[in-house]
């Protein structure tokens, strides 16, 4: 569908890219310029010379004032905002206020049923925003909920409700102290969340809070028991889920075939049609999410030929706004480039890379980029040298 020429105004330059349906290398093979140049244009760093605006209005589908107009709206496009002025209006709107019980009333479905469509406006945070910005608010929503638990009156049935959403929120504060690098008290969190969800009786929240625990030691033992514990009793997404961290834990510890195993079961298990709904903490779970950890586990594996295309083909679907995330996926890209001898193009994903990174409120994205630009130092070559130069200043 084509853009109306008043709304030109209202796009960046990426954004406009991506609305005709043009890659960073598709654009950049159209004018004959390298592809770190799109990426310099894009995040701001430069801006197009006289020669070649007439190209790019073209391939943009704007005249060229329109072009300008998108150039000089650049500054004001999400992707510049603020990423913790954004965190405050997100959080503001994700807490939107609900009743609490007072201490010792009863509560029942309705209650856990609005703790459960907060709890869900909660977990999208995290689609754009680190641990670091998330952690105080998602402990904050724990620890209310664990006193809910004690002070409230309700029956068998909601008290099992109740822990299952318990469950739920220690996993996302786990997740977002694990993200802020905060490793001591995401062990902490995961634990409690699998004895709340043992208690809850739900085999899916228990398998998860397993595969939580094995993720960060990518301990194969643990991951097995998550896919054991949830068995066939759980939705096809959650099995998914549960199979491919099991391939992550498989491929760090360098077992090809198990990896191929258990990435096989995740596809089988994501493409599978199901008349049950999928709970709300898999909802980001799809097949482009699998493509990315195959593309992962093979990077890890030191298979660039199955690697390298699995990671670009998903990742030029996947947008940049999800910045913390294409940060860490364009690392693994990255050393599946140098492990295939090509570092030019490495040179160009780890810039972007950084690019992306940059203000992100985790500590993952840096700590994977400073092995990338270690290794990129064992090579020559301008691109090499100008982002290594960039990282260094």
């Amino acid at each position: 569908m084509g853009h109306p020429v008043g709304h030109a105004r209202r796009h960046s330059l990426a954004q406009r890219r991506r609305s005709v349906g043009l890659s960073q290398d598709e654009l950049a093979h159209a004018l004959g310029i390298e592809r770190s140049t799109i990426v310099r244009w894009e995040a701001g760093r430069t801006e197009p010379q006289a020669w070649v605006r007439p190209p790019l209005a073209r391939a943009l589908q704007l005249s060229e004032e329109q072009l300008d107009d998108v150039l000089h709206a650049e500054s004001a496009s999400p992707d510049a905002v603020d990423r913790r002025a954004f965190a405050g209006l997100a959080t503001a709107l994700a807490l939107a206020p609900l009743a609490r019980a007072r201490t010792g009333s009863q509560i029942g479905a309705t209650q856990v049923r609005q703790l459960r469509q907060r709890t869900a406006r909660l977990r999208r945070l995290d689609d754009h925003l680190g641990g670091m910005d998330t952690y105080g608010v998602y402990t904050s929503e724990m620890d209310a909920t664990a006193k809910l638990i004690k002070t409230a009156s309700y029956s068998s049935t909601t008290a099992r409700a109740l822990t299952g959403v318990f469950a739920e929120q220690a996993q996302m504060a786990g997740w977002a102290a694990f993200d802020a690098g905060r490793y001591v008290e995401s062990r902490r969190h995961y634990r409690a969340a699998l004895s709340a969800a043992k208690e809850s009786g739900d085999p899916g929240l228990e398998g998860n809070s397993l595969a939580f625990i094995a993720y960060e030691k990518a301990d194969t033992q643990t991951a097995a028991q998550s896919t054991r514990v949830a068995g066939t009793r759980t939705t096809p997404r959650v099995r998914a889920l549960l199979h491919e961290r099991l391939a992550w834990a498989y491929a760090v510890s360098g077992q090809v075939s198990a990896t191929a195993r258990a990435l096989d079961a995740a596809v089988a298990a994501v493409n599978e049609s199901s008349h049950f709904p999928e709970p709300d903490w898999v909802f980001w779970v799809d097949p482009l999410e699998i493509d990315i950890m195959a593309g992962r586990c093979y990077t890890e594996l030191g298979r660039p030929a199955r690697a390298v295309p699995l990671l670009d083909d998903a990742l030029s679907r996947y947008d940049d706004t999800h910045s913390r995330d294409k940060a860490l996926y364009s690392t693994w890209l990255a050393h599946a480039l140098m492990d295939a001898d090509d570092p030019e193009r490495a040179a160009y994903v780890t810039e972007h890379a950084i690019d992306l990174a940059s203000g992100v409120g985790s500590v993952r994205p840096g700590e994977r980029l400073r092995g990338v630009l270690s290794r990129l130092t064992r090579y020559g070559g301008p691109e090499v040298a100008a982002v290594l130069e960039r990282a260094r200043g």
